[in-house]
């Protein structure tokens, strides 16, 4: 066989190659400019006037560029109290998950004690149970312990949640046990050890956990509404969707405006956090 008939099914197979990764590719582009036309669209119709908003056909680009949008959720619509309240609810709920979910699944991970495998079906079991089932005893729970529109009421239900606990047994199962136990030998104790050997270690799971909660918890809607019944104690998502309905029509500007505002904390906590939300996703196998 000479060298030239070993070669050309070596090309060919090289040029099969490169044109499925050039589908790839043109696949994954088209998937993302398909996921950001209705983020740019959202961006570019929270700068135009409601009559353009309304116009047929509409059109993208703003003829009359306006920041009366976002003028009005700063003066008529108390945008200070609402993310305040945002800030508050989102940033207790990622400490507690933090420090529950970390505790549960260390004593998951690495405890030996009676009913281990059993009490870790039960938080399988719970991720597969959707949360409005347990919506309404849950809310005769927190309206018999008179915590109706407080910050406890907001938070403390979404603590220790099935993901976070499962996602913190999962990634502390990887330490090595010889690091547990030559602390134990050295006399720390359990609350040492997870302290100063175990949650040092966690960056990355910590991470995942953290940019999820906060996830979950900013953009929360239905439970806000039910709970939070005064305006004092809104949530950006509840006056997002309560104070950009006037009377005759809603005001799509306003609605607009108020989503580029409640998803720009977001991307900015996605941008510091992505390497550890990455290596957090790839080592816990979190599909």
């Amino acid at each position: 066989m000479t060298p030239s008939s070993t070669a050309t099914p070596v090309r060919r197979r090289r040029r099969r190659l490169s044109l499925g990764r050039a589908l790839v590719y043109l696949g994954l582009l088209v998937a993302v400019v398909l996921t950001l036309i209705p983020f740019v669209w959202m961006l570019l119709g929270s700068v135009k006037t409601q009559p353009e908003l309304i116009r047929r056909p509409p059109t993208w680009l703003p003829e009359t560029f306006t920041w009366d949008n976002f003028t009005a959720w700063f003066t008529r619509l108390d945008f200070g109290t609402f993310f305040f309240n945002s800030v508050v609810v989102a940033l207790f709920t990622v400490l507690g998950t933090l420090v529950f979910c970390s505790l549960v699944g260390y004593a998951l991970a690495k405890l030996d004690f009676p009913g281990k495998r059993t009490l870790f079906g039960l938080v399988l079991v719970t991720l597969m149970i959707p949360g409005v089932v347990t919506f309404i005893p849950l809310f005769v729970v927190v309206s018999k312990l008179g915590l109706v529109s407080t910050y406890p009421a907001l938070i403390l239900p979404f603590l220790a949640g099935p993901l976070g606990v499962f996602l913190m047994r999962q990634f502390m199962q990887e330490i090595p046990d010889a690091l547990i136990e030559a602390a134990r030998i050295d006399g720390a104790s359990e609350l040492r050890i997870f302290a100063r050997v175990v949650m040092p270690l966690c960056g990355p799971a910590l991470a995942t956990l953290a940019i999820l909660t906060f996830l979950g918890s900013w953009n929360n809607f239905l439970w806000p509404l039910v709970v939070a019944q005064t305006a004092d104690m809104y949530t950006l998502p509840v006056a997002l969707s309560l104070y950009s309905v006037g009377q005759n029509a809603t005001n799509y500007g306003v609605l607009l405006a108020g989503s580029v505002l409640i998803i720009v904390p977001v991307l900015l906590l996605f941008v510091l956090l992505q390497r550890y939300f990455i290596q957090g996703i790839a080592v816990t196998g979190i599909k």
